[in-house]
């Protein structure tokens, strides 16, 4: 049997096909952050989305190198305990999955199905690339900076180990790190351990777990996730390359839910309405709020970003309930301009959804 008989080439479901068995394998191995953990400035590790291309590789913390190599000076292999004993920075960053989303498109591409808990914030510690990539004499002629993970497999049909790629400059961005601990504690397996990748304000697919190579080259790289992850509307275009974190805000489900469809129940009253909101691109500067699904809005009170530039921001809209139906939506507006759209454009990979966040709530009688 030949590789590309046993993966699925990516495709869009058909308009009457439900959720496949693979799906939701994948769905059960991957995990999205329960809403109500946005009350949390920095999500514990346990709650943080988590998205595995391959399987968790089991690496040796003494063993472990990281290798750099390519159109540089002085290739380097530096070991764990180097690494750690390098000057380093924190950065508390929200990462979200490209495909966050996904599910709610329609038709709906076949995927990881993503509603919209694909996210997290946390704060990532470990040594800045450019210190590394300055240490090691990056050359003139360098055009990308390559990062290869030790997770292996097979996606359409390509054996490939997982691999990303910047541009020299976006590599030398002080933000950019090699990190090794996440919320205080060294990394957990699933999230990367022992070094991963942390570019801040991209999505989530260019933090590279698991990281053991970094090689810089005299050209573009156009490897197979490089060409993935790509808005676009047919199979046979190039489709625009996915970067940075689109504008969202989310809501954190108000009153107690339903069991089975998370339908929100409040009571008559003052109910206080709550989230979080973020972009890796200009700042969030606006969010607004509504509880007739966008028919009228109202701009909710946003909480300083206290230095965090890449972290979400609370805000937060007082509600007096009335009994009946309501959805309640929220939009985010970034200091360019740019709006939250109430539905986003669809594509072939589902990537990038950023349309508002709606949530159903009952208001019971008095």
């Amino acid at each position: 049997m030949r590789l590309d008989e046993i993966s699925t080439p990516s495709r869009v479901a058909d308009a009457d096909e439900g959720v496949s068995g693979a799906e939701l394998g994948l769905a059960a191995r991957n995990h999205g952050m329960p809403l109500e953990a946005m009350r949390y400035d920095v999500t514990p590790a346990g709650l943080h989305y988590l998205l595995i291309h391959y399987d968790i590789p089991f690496v040796d913390p003494a063993a472990w190198r990281l290798t750099l190599d390519g159109l540089v000076d002085r290739p380097l292999t530096i070991d764990l305990e180097t690494l750690r004993a390098m000057p380093a920075t924190t950065v508390r960053s929200t990462m979200e999955c490209a495909g966050n989303g996904r599910a709610r498109l329609e038709p709906r591409p076949v995927s990881q199905p993503w509603l919209v808990e694909a996210v997290g914030t946390a704060e990532w510690t470990g040594v800045p690339l450019r210190d590394v990539l300055t240490a090691a004499g990056v050359r003139d002629g360098a055009v990308d900076v390559v990062f290869t993970g030790a997770d292996h497999g097979v996606e359409r049909g390509v054996e490939q180990d997982y691999q990303r790629k910047l541009t020299v400059a976006e590599a030398l961005s002080p933000d950019v790190l090699i990190a090794y601990a996440m919320n205080g504690a060294p990394l957990l397996p699933q999230h990367g351990f022992p070094v991963r990748l942390l570019v801040p304000g991209w999505y989530g697919m260019t933090n590279v777990k698991w990281l053991t190579r970094i090689e810089v080259l005299d050209h573009a790289f156009t490897g197979f996730q490089q060409k993935a992850y790509v808005v676009r509307q047919s199979a046979d275009e190039p489709g625009e390359p996915i970067t940075r974190i689109a504008p969202r805000a989310l809501v954190i489900p108000p009153g107690f839910p339903d069991f089975m469809t998370r339908g929100r129940v409040v009571r008559p009253g003052p109910v206080l309405i709550e989230g979080r909101a973020w972009s890796g691109r200009a700042p969030v500067e606006r969010v607004e709020v509504s509880v007739d699904g966008g028919e009228t809005w109202a701009e909710a009170a946003l909480a300083p970003d206290g230095g965090h530039r890449w972290a979400w921001r609370r805000w937060s809209w007082s509600w007096v309930a009335e009994p009946g139906q309501h959805l309640v939506t929220a939009r985010a507006t970034t200091s360019d301009g740019e709006v939250q759209p109430v539905d986003a454009p669809w594509n072939r990979g589902g990537f990038a959804n950023n349309a508002v966040h709606r949530i159903p709530v009952t208001c019971l009688e008095a």
